[in-house]
Order: C-alpha cells, then sequence, then structure tokens
C-alpha cells in the first residue's frame, strides 16, 4: 500500500511535461515535412502525389502555417516564447517561397507568402485561448 499514494491524475492521461514534449515533437516533424515539399522540384513523385489531392494551394499554405504556429504557441510552456516561435514561422515561409526561385519548376508568388502569413496569425491567435484552457486540465 505504500506505493500508492494519492497522485493527481492528469485529465487527458499524460503529464503536462510529456504532452509538451510530444506537441513539439510533432512540430518539428511538420517543420521538416513542410520545408521538404517546399523545396521539392515540382515534377517529383511527392509534388505530383500532393496534385492529385486536388486542394487549393493557397488553402494548403494556410493550414499548414496555421499548424506550424499553433503548436508552439499551446507547446511551449513559456507563453511568450511559444508566442514568438510561432510568429516566426512566417519568416520560414518567406525563407521557403524563396527557396522555390532554386527550385526546377517551382516559382515565387506572393500570394503563397499571403497565405502563409494569415495562416501564421491565426494559428497563433487559435493558440492563446487553447493554450489557456490547456493548462486548466
Amino acid at each position: 500500500m505504500l506505493g500508492k499514494q494519492n497522485k493527481p491524475t492528469p485529465r487527458l492521461g499524460l503529464p503536462p511535461e510529456t504532452r509538451r514534449a510530444l506537441i513539439l515533437a510533432f512540430w518539428a516533424a511538420l517543420i521538416c515535412c513542410v520545408v521538404i515539399g517546399s523545396l521539392s522540384p515540382a515534377a517529383s513523385a511527392l509534388m505530383v502525389d500532393i496534385g492529385r489531392l486536388h486542394i487549393n494551394d493557397k488553402v494548403m499554405h494556410f493550414c499548414a502555417y496555421l499548424a506550424l504556429s499553433f503548436l508552439p504557441v499551446i507547446g511551449f510552456q513559456d507563453r511568450r516564447r511559444g508566442i514568438v516561435a510561432g510568429l516566426s514561422m512566417f519568416l520560414l515561409g518567406v525563407l521557403m517561397e524563396a527557396g522555390q526561385h532554386f527550385s526546377p519548376g517551382r516559382a515565387v508568388e506572393l500570394g503563397d507568402v499571403i497565405a502563409n502569413g494569415a495562416g501564421v496569425s491565426c494559428g497563433a491567435l487559435l493558440g492563446l485561448p487553447i493554450r489557456t484552457l490547456i493548462a486548466s486540465l
């Protein structure tokens, strides 16, 4: 009976530190996916398969960068660092768009940068209240 102490069980089944680590690991994996997708040549098998999804390019940019900014906002323990990391994803988007200039068959588009920026803004704004909600669990 000594081994059973009254320790509070987290509501989501994972301790907050583990939950944060998983969120940030998923964020890192998503960054890798976005970098690979952004810099792959247009004729690569990956880009051909993505094209078969028939999803608007701007919608994909918006959703990817929404997730890229949302995850650090809810994942970092320090609120300010999470917000800064989330908003810095706009810089990643600009750099990835610039890198497409050097990728065969790809073109730099201002519309993609705007969609990235809108996604980053919405992700960070959406992450703030959800961060508070998760902290109360």
